[in-house]
């Protein structure tokens, strides 16, 4: 699949094309239907599609100072863009001067001149250019005017408007599931297995060590979870803690997936590990025993709810 930077300009053969116009960071339901809706059109009169994104998002760059907050990196955004069938993903480079480029000159010098876009499509709140003062009634009129086609998208609703703030609240209330039926997969952090102190295998319970970067933080605890080796695409079933670790100093905030059966060596692979359940907030224990009892309780209730029976 093509990566185009947007301060590029585009090859010829992807000139024409239908983009699908949003940040698109979780790529929920919300997000799908206005790119399926960009890739049928695509397809319709045979052009190519392309989703785009930013990075780093625009209340990045404008508040820093803000906990993580993204539900993927660019990496998963391109897997699942490919995977909905785009021909490109289009990452927007958010700095000074995309902040600083009129709604006008977005839509003439980048969507037009620059890409050559025949179509665009977006949900009803999508808003660009400085200060956000453009929307779908200036890109429907300004657009329109020099020949660029628009299609807005309604908003999808599931028990409520599918949005990727209400994934993140879900994910932080520790409710992986609900996250999972609004991005229609469970949420995943992606990362390379480091080495740490070695207190799991210690404890007999040897965990891969993953940061979790500039992830949004869900509830810090245990939860039932699922890998996948990038590298050979094997998948596993464990169980896994993400926060500071309480029970050891110094504290050290971290993702500690335990796969069940499973004895390689994986340092220094790239694993994506996904939750599917939340089994307990994070804890302090009275003693190593006493953590390594729950540790076997925990143990085998992922097992049950992954439907891995125990042995």
């Amino acid at each position: 699949m093509r990566w185009l930077d947007h301060r590029d300009p585009v090859q010829a053969p992807l000139r024409g094309a239908i983009i699908a116009l949003g940040n698109f960071d979780g790529f929920h339901s919300g997000h799908q239907a206005v790119a399926g809706e960009s890739i049928r059109w695509a397809h319709d009169e045979g052009r190519p599609s392309i989703i785009a994104t930013f990075d780093p998002h625009p209340v990045r760059f404008f508040k820093p100072e803000v906990p993580p907050f993204r539900l993927t990196t660019l990496e998963q955004r391109q897997e699942l863009y490919l995977a909905a069938g785009a021909t490109a993903m289009l990452v927007f480079h958010f700095d000074a001067e995309l902040s600083s480029t009129s709604a006008q000159d977005f839509i003439e010098t980048i969507l037009i001149d620059r890409f050559g876009a025949h179509g665009v499509v977006t949900g009803g709140d999508f808003s660009f250019g400085q200060k956000a003062l453009g929307n779908v009634d200036l890109l429907r009129e300004r657009g329109g005017a020099l020949g660029l086609k628009s299609r807005v998208v309604d908003v999808v609703e599931d028990d409520g408007v599918v949005s990727s703030s209400r994934i993140r609240e879900a994910l932080r209330a520790g409710d992986p599931q609900l996250a999972a039926k609004l991005l229609t997969r469970p949420f995943a952090i992606r990362g390379i297995v480091e080495h740490g102190d070695k207190n799991g295998r210690k404890l007999g319970y040897p965990t891969a060590n993953v940061s979790i970067e500039n992830y949004l933080r869900p509830r810090y605890g245990v939860y039932a979870v699922t890998g996948t080796i990038l590298a050979t695409g094997e998948k596993l079933k464990g169980a896994a803690n993400i926060g500071i670790r309480p029970q050891f100093t110094p504290p050290k905030e971290l993702l500690e997936p335990y796969f069940f059966d499973f004895s390689g060596d994986l340092y220094g692979q790239e694993i994506e590990v996904a939750f599917h359940h939340f089994l307990r907030g994070e804890a302090k224990f009275d003693s190593l025993d006493d953590l390594m009892a729950q540790m076997e309780k925990d143990c085998a209730e992922a097992k049950r709810l992954l439907g891995q029976p125990e042995i």
